[in-house]
């Protein structure tokens, strides 16, 4: 019985990993294509936006946002036991609370996702603006999207020190694939973090402000690149390393080793 639980868990797994690796290739391809085209750069919802209007679009929206429930019942799965081997330190027991909370961040995500596959539009920066208002519109309203954006930023240094100090390779098994494309997942996750941290300063300069129309999602930080000097280079790098950070979920979705129901002697890319 376990061991089909455990199986069906890695299964929900690559499905929750798979979805969020289609996203940031779909938002790493246009932004690629906006660097040396006149094509507008696209945040994460404009972009499926795009994909909804192709012909298998509808259905890839669809499987996209099951997916991205499916990652919610793996992390809230994960946090609750603890199949990482977090363990109930302090230290742990953050951890762990930390992946219920992504998984329900991604849950919103999905149930947007799949309310576009049913008929909605919209643009994913007017809702980051339209959700900054909301908050300033509250009492300590500036504070709460000041915390938004120390939040943000946090998440970006965490993934952005995930790459370059290699912590992520404890958790992929090491395989001739995992080996080559070590260098690209390194780059992939600290330019998502560093594209957070881009986001984490919109936020920031609309609670200074006081103005809504300063925050932003990643679209708005794509084309903050674009317009900086040599924006188009810069671009391309962040076009590239978001495509790079797909690879990194594709990665997880097929090599993730998971404490409680993996080999114990498996080698990791930790292990070279």
């Amino acid at each position: 019985m376990a061991n089909t639980t455990h199986s069906g868990l890695k299964w929900i797994m690559r499905a929750g990993y798979s979805a969020r690796g289609a996203i940031y290739l779909l938002v790493g391809t246009l932004a690629l294509l906006a660097a040396f085209t006149s094509a507008s750069a696209s945040g994460t919802k404009d972009a499926l936006v795009d994909l909804r209007a192709l012909p298998f679009g509808i259905p890839a929206l669809w499987a996209i946002g099951l997916g991205m429930i499916a990652y919610l019942i793996w992390r809230i799965a994960a946090g609750i036991a603890d199949v990482e081997d977090h363990g109930t330190s302090p230290k742990g027991l953050t951890a762990r609370g930390l992946q219920i909370i992504t998984g329900l961040l991604h849950a919103l995500i999905g149930v947007a996702i799949i309310g576009l596959a049913v008929g909605g539009q919209g643009s994913g920066d007017r809702s980051a603006q339209d959700w900054t208002q909301v908050l300033m519109s509250m009492p300590m309203g500036r504070y709460l999207v000041a915390a938004g954006a120390l939040i943000l930023l946090g998440a970006g240094i965490y993934y952005a020190q995930k790459g370059w100090r290699g912590t992520y390779k404890s958790h992929l098994e090491r395989t001739r694939l995992t080996e080559r494309v070590d260098p690209i997942l390194t780059a992939g996750l600290v330019i998502y973090g560093l594209m957070m941290a881009l986001i984490a300063l919109s936020l920031a300069f609309a609670a200074l402000n006081a103005d809504p129309t300063q925050a932003g999602g990643l679209g708005k930080a794509l084309q903050d690149l674009r317009a900086m000097t040599f924006g188009r280079l810069l671009l391309g790098g962040a076009g590239l390393g978001l495509l790079a950070f797909s690879l990194y979920n594709f990665i997880e979705a097929a090599y993730r080793v998971v404490p409680k129901f993996s080999d114990p002697d498996i080698a990791t890319l930790i292990d070279r």
